[in-house]
Formats: C-alpha cells, sequence, structure tokens
C-alpha cells in the first residue's frame, strides 16, 4: 500500500485532508478549514492544496464538495476566476533583447488596471466590435433573463468589462518553456459583473440564515440549499459568470496574440494546454455520489487533464497533466498561494527588493505592484513537491514578459 501524501484535521464528525507538507498553513487558515468541514452538508471531507492560505469567506485551496447546499460565500466573488495558455510557434531567438515594446503592445491591446479619470479598473470606453459581438451572441439573453428576476445584478460593469484583465494578481505573461518555446498565459475571471452577482448571493444567503434562525460558526458559512428558487437562480447566474470568465479570457488571448503578431514574426499556435476556472462550483460524481464541487483557488485535475499552475511574478510556472487522485476530489492547487497579506508585503518589501526579485523579467516595478512581489507568496518548488500524487508536470514555463493592472 502506497504511504499517503497529506495530513488529518478532525473536527467532531468532520474531516480536513491536506497536501500541505513542507509549506505553512497559518492558524486562521486551520480555523476557518475546521468550521467549513464541520457544515452538516460536507460530503466525505474538505480536501486542502499546498497553495493553501486565509480567505474572505471561505479558505483559498480549499476543495469544498456539498450535498444539496452550496455556500456562496465559499465561492466568493471572482466568479470564474481561472487562468488559459497557448503555445506558440515562436522560439526565444525570435523575441527581441529589449521586450518593453512587447509588453507595451499588450498593454495597449487589453484594458487592465485603473483607468483614467475614473473609479472603473480597466473598462472598455467603447468596446469594439469582437466584444460586442461575443456579448450578444453568447451571453446578453441569458442575462436579462437573470436580471428580470434579480434586478440590482443589472446595475454591474459586465460588457465593458468584456475582454479586460483587472488587477490585483491577474496577469499575462509571455513564458519560455525547457525547449524556449514561447507561450503566452494569462489569469482573469468575471470581472465586475462576477462580483455583483458573488456579492448579491452572498448577502441573499446570510438573509436565508436570518430568516430561519440558522445558528453558524461564522455567518461566511450562510448556504443555499438544493430545491429553493435562491438555489437555482444562484446556480444558474453562476453558471454564467463562469461562462463569461471564460469568453473573457478567450478574448483577451486573441487580443494578445494580435498585438504580439504586430510587433514579432508570422507565428502559428501550435497547442492550447488549457483554458480552466480555478474558482467555481461543478456537479461532478465522487465516491458513488452526485455533489457540487466548490473549489476556491484550485483546479480539477482528472486523470490526464490539463492544467496550469502559476508560480509568481518572478518564479516558475507550470502546465501540468492530473493523476485523478480521488482523495483530492481530482484537484490540484491553483498557484503558489500567498506566504502574507498585501498590506504585509507592503510593509516589508521595498522597490528595490521587489526589482530584485523579478531581475530579468520586463515587467512593472512599481510601488503599486509590490504586493504581487515574488517575494510575497510561498516557495511554488515546496508547493508543486507536496502535491506530487496529484498531478505531473508537462511543461516547466519561466516568465519574461508580465502585465499587471
Amino acid at each position: 500500500m502506497n504511504e499517503r501524501n497529506y495530513d488529518v484535521m478532525n473536527v467532531g464528525s468532520g474531516l480536513v485532508k491536506m497536501w500541505t507538507r513542507g509549506v505553512p498553513v497559518e492558524d486562521d487558515a486551520r480555523r476557518q478549514l475546521l468550521n467549513v468541514a464541520g457544515m452538516p452538508f460536507i460530503h466525505k471531507w474538505v480536501a486542502v492544496m499546498p497553495d493553501v492560505h486565509w480567505g474572505m469567506g471561505a479558505t483559498i485551496g480549499s476543495v469544498i464538495p456539498t450535498s444539496k447546499a452550496i455556500i456562496p460565500a465559499a465561492v466568493g466573488v471572482d466568479l470564474g476566476c481561472g487562468m488559459m495558455a497557448v503555445r506558440t510557434t515562436l522560439r526565444a531567438a525570435d523575441l527581441p533583447d529589449n521586450l518593453f515594446a512587447v509588453r507595451s503592445a499588450i498593454e495597449a491591446a487589453v484594458p487592465h488596471g485603473r483607468s483614467a479619470g475614473t473609479n472603473d479598473r480597466g473598462a472598455w470606453g467603447d468596446a469594439p466590435a469582437a466584444v460586442t459581438d461575443v456579448w450578444s451572441a453568447d451571453l446578453a439573453a441569458d442575462f436579462e433573463r437573470i436580471c428580470a428576476k434579480h434586478p440590482k445584478i443589472a446595475k454591474s460593469n459586465h460588457v465593458a468589462h468584456l475582454g479586460t484583465l483587472g488587477t490585483g494578481n491577474h496577469f499575462i505573461e509571455l513564458c519560455l518553456d525547457e525547449a524556449d518555446r514561447v507561450w503566452v498565459m494569462l489569469h482573469s475571471g468575471s470581472r465586475g459583473v462576477g462580483n455583483r452577482i458573488g456579492s448579491y448571493f452572498i448577502e441573499l444567503a446570510k438573509n436565508e440564515m436570518r430568516t430561519w434562525h440558522v445558528n453558524l460558526p461564522d455567518q461566511d458559512l450562510a448556504y443555499l440549499a438544493e430545491g429553493t428558487s435562491h438555489f437555482d437562480d444562484y446556480v444558474e447566474a453562476l453558471d454564467w459568470a463562469q461562462r463569461f470568465a471564460r469568453k473573457n479570457r478567450e478574448l483577451m488571448m486573441k487580443a494578445t496574440i494580435a498585438a504580439l503578431g504586430r510587433e514579432l514574426r508570422a507565428f502559428d499556435l501550435d497547442a492550447e494546454a488549457v483554458n480552466c476556472h480555478h474558482n467555481y462550483v461543478a456537479k461532478e460524481t465522487h465516491f458513488g455520489e452526485d455533489v457540487f464541487v466548490t473549489r476556491k483557488g484550485a483546479v480539477r485535475a482528472g486523470a490526464g487533464e490539463l492544467g496550469i499552475i502559476p508560480g509568481s511574478m518572478g518564479t516558475r510556472s507550470y502546465i501540468v497533466r492530473g493523476k485523478g487522485n480521488p482523495d483530492s476530489f481530482c484537484s490540484c492547487s491553483h498557484g503558489a498561494g500567498r506566504a502574507m497579506s498585501r498590506a504585509e508585503a507592503k510593509r516589508r518589501f521595498s522597490l528595490a527588493d521587489h526589482a530584485s526579485a523579478t531581475a530579468g523579467i520586463e515587467c512593472r516595478k512599481d510601488e503599486d505592484v509590490i504586493d504581487e512581489t515574488p517575494l510575497a507568496y510561498k516557495d511554488i518548488d515546496a508547493v508543486m513537491a507536496a502535491q506530487v500524487d496529484l498531478v505531473e508536470i508537462v511543461h516547466t514555463l519561466r516568465q519574461v514578459v508580465c502585465v499587471k493592472g
């Protein structure tokens, strides 16, 4: 019998399995995990990935299987956040020595960050036809139906955010693999409209708990029960937001590829690795039962399935193939995971620290991105070592250009 690669925490009838050997886990995250695991509708146990850290609503890096209920705050507000990566026929030798113009071209092609003179974060002024056509064909009708039942959702920024990056840990990168082939990789989700949907249903769930006098160890564990109208409406809106997020990544990838085509020699796309969510809910079958699996900062890693595990701005990223480990509910980590809060990173590190950590990478090196410095993240090597029974590494990527909002 193979020795298990995870540790276990127990809470009453609840159970937590943790792939965290060799990586730190803060006490607040452990308490959060035990609270979730103690909920009566958890299926089997909560699985914890090595990039785990405390998060708003639920622990980031957790896999929460539930029967006949979903916890909206555990899913969060960046609905459908995930990754996309494409390999090109370009080689390292095809890139210029100075990559500033390449970064600038990507930044010009994809709205990101905070728009000048507004409170919005990187919205289109007038969305191009490539964006409005996708909105009209694939998203608009379902959105109108959702908003007819829940008008507050309509106040979100939706089509103006489709095909845009955002801020925080979202990024677009050029990477080189072990054979010096050029990849394009990006990370983003459902933007303003996903945030509005998530926040709205989190409050509905909390109101449900108050109405029915349900006592919880944490108000963020407020849930919606299957068979209720709010549950059905949430699943419908969540599914829509996850589709929006996927389309968002596809549009940004097309815009990025077009920008590179104007800056570099002609090239083709060699292989698409994956377009996967890592903050989402899916209906899946595990241990003989159909359940809702909430992956809060985790990637599906079924047998043979490709996924992406990004490092931070100055470290390696990985294209991986899942091993279909049933104990993890066929999941793996979604990145390196934060080692400290954004506020702590800004207090602890200087511009010189950040410049040193991102040496050789064409990226922003100003005070507004210090919270995203590689020094604020866990050791990606330790994270990968802790999940050797969950995935195998297919490609190892190193960043050469990083665009952040």
